[in-house]
């Protein structure tokens, strides 16, 4: 994997038999492409929770973030 995408050359040039586009169960949604020559290529897409956090003062012109936790 590169950053920030997935290079996928083998997939250029086929001829696509069918899609299907699957809603996922909780962790996302799953793609599923057939091709002609018998191959298929399965992409899933997960959401991953992300906790951020924080402490700020309250005031005029809204909160000063003093520490942010990562």
């Amino acid at each position: 994997m590169t950053d920030g995408y997935i290079d996928c050359p083998e997939i250029v040039g086929k001829v696509v038999k069918s899609l299907k586009l699957y809603p996922g169960h909780g962790d996302g949604p799953e793609l599923l492409i057939d091709f002609e020559d018998g191959t298929s290529f399965s992409c899933a897409v997960e959401n991953k929770p992300s906790v951020t956090a924080s402490l700020i003062r309250g005031g005029v012109g809204g909160p000063n973030v003093l520490r942010e936790y990562l």
